[in-house]
């Protein structure tokens, strides 16, 4: 499925992400958005994973945040651990309706309800390796150029069909 749509939900949807999900990561985006950190949803790392929130600070740290929707959203997943070698701190983002005490104490925990979010935790920072940094720094960068030309050329294609 297309990473951006031409169809007017939120874009960068491709249908794995439920109603709330999207909520929750729209919550975490204005508080990053605040803190000054450029961000880029569902973006696929050099380990075969997607990261559901990336986001890189003006210092150049490297942030992921897993966003959990619920309690079954976050027991049938095993993959979160994969995601420290791509962050310096890794963040889990739920909803008030989700309990907090059934995520691990050594990530970060962000309570959003949609419309603002709350670090609640911070998470324990891990330093990626200078080499690890540069490339992962590189993939954000071209994919957040990709998406912004994907975005140009489907705007250009919906004024010509006016």
């Amino acid at each position: 499925m297309p990473i951006v749509s031409p169809h007017p939900e939120p874009s960068l949807v491709d249908g794995r992400q439920s109603e709330r999900a999207l909520l929750v990561r729209r919550g975490v985006q204005r508080l990053f958005r605040e803190l000054r950190h450029a961000m880029l949803p569902e973006l696929n790392l050099s380990s075969g994973r997607r990261a559901d929130l990336i986001a890189l600070s003006e210092k150049g740290q490297i942030f992921i945040v897993e966003i959990k929707s619920s309690i079954e959203d976050f027991r049938v997943d095993s993959k979160w651990p994969d995601y420290r070698q791509h962050c310096d701190r890794l963040y889990f983002a739920t909803h008030p309706g989700v309990p907090l005490d059934i995520f691990p104490e050594d990530c970060g925990m962000i309570l959003s309800d949609g419309y603002d979010a709350e670090i609640i935790r911070e998470a324990p920072e891990h330093k990626l390796a200078p080499a690890t940094r540069k490339a992962l720094t590189l993939r954000f960068a071209r994919a957040g150029a990709d998406r912004l030309l994907i975005a140009e050329q489907l705007a250009y294609q919906q004024e010509d069909e006016r």
